[in-house]
């Protein structure tokens, strides 16, 4: 089906609002691909100009671009340097995508899956509607960067230092105003190493809250699949510890090493063998990582029954 520019005359020949309103709508109805940005851009010049000098039907449209020549001429160069030398500085690109920001932390291991959150990101594009970077970065619980990411993962399998004053200050605020903290530990000992450090700095973000376990009726388990339980590289819990904030679980606790299920080598290759369940639970493992993303991004927004049916597709 063709497209065509739409006539200027039925537009000059109105006043104020309701000329620059039918102006717009005629060019978003438009092609803006079929029409090319130069021809689309000095096209919507054109109607700008001769709507803002009132003129009529009768002006004739080159006595129009004559009058405004040096301005016509301006902005197309524009335009052009912009075309030929596009410059970083005036596009969105990743800045609008999702991404996967991983905690550092001194002392431990603060990366022992450094290729986790990748995979996780390109399953995440090909699995949903989310536009994400495949590419993580690392953030520090006291950067006034971490405000700017909705979620941020923390892994380790060794025991680490108390964290400063300052990091879990900003940390606390940052999960107060709406962030979500996955801790993932990669070696599923309770009460040991990194497990041990976890929740010593948990009672010192909220000391009034304890970990408690979350319900399989929890929306982390049906924010995209319906899921029954935890998953992970191992299954040494079968559930998920959570601090809820007001309705909104704003630290979720993984002892199943998440990242050993997700972590691809560069040549393709799994990094680890998932066990007792194989490829089957390493499936599952990528889903609960889908699903906690999107609660993340989302909060109980799937707790509504009536998605209910549309996530039950997904299981098939």
């Amino acid at each position: 089906m063709g497209y065509s520019i739409p006539p200027l005359h039925p537009f000059l020949a109105k006043e104020g609002k309701e000329g620059w309103l039918s102006l717009v709508t005629a060019l978003l109805r438009c092609e803006y691909q079929v029409l090319g940005r130069l021809n689309f851009i000095v096209y919507l010049l054109i109607g700008i100009i001769a709507l803002s000098h009132k003129l009529r039907v009768s002006v004739p449209l080159w006595l129009l671009i004559h009058r405004n020549f040096r301005f016509f001429i301006c902005a197309i160069c524009v335009i052009c340097g912009f075309n030929l030398f596009p410059c970083k500085t005036f596009a969105m690109g990743d800045v609008s995508k999702f991404t996967f920001a991983q905690l550092q932390y001194n002392g431990g291991n603060w990366n022992p899956r450094p290729n986790a959150g990748k995979r996780l990101m390109w399953e995440l594009i090909k699995r949903t509607s989310v536009e994400a970077r495949i590419d993580t970065i690392t953030v520090r619980a006291d950067d006034i960067n971490l405000f700017e990411y909705p979620f941020v993962y923390m892994s380790g399998d060794q025991e680490f230092p108390p964290l400063s004053d300052k990091e879990i200050s900003n940390l606390k605020l940052y999960l107060e105003f709406g962030g979500m903290l996955l801790i993932d530990d990669s070696i599923g000992k309770s009460d040991f190493g990194f497990d041990k450090s976890v929740r010593r700095e948990i009672k010192r973000l909220f000391p009034n809250k304890a970990l408690e376990k979350l319900s399989t009726e929890h929306t982390v388990f049906k924010s995209f699949y319906l899921l029954t339980q935890a998953y992970g590289r191992i299954m040494e819990k079968s559930y998920l510890e959570g601090i809820t904030l007001e309705n909104r679980t704003v630290i979720i606790y993984s002892q199943n090493d998440l990242g050993g299920a997700w972590a691809k080598d560069p040549l393709g290759s799994w990094e680890y063998e998932v066990i007792p369940g194989g490829e089957t639970q390493r499936a599952m493992a990528f889903r609960l990582g889908v699903n906690v993303v999107m609660y993340a991004l989302t909060g109980d927004y799937k707790q509504d029954q009536v998605h209910l049916p549309f996530i039950l597709k997904r299981q098939m």
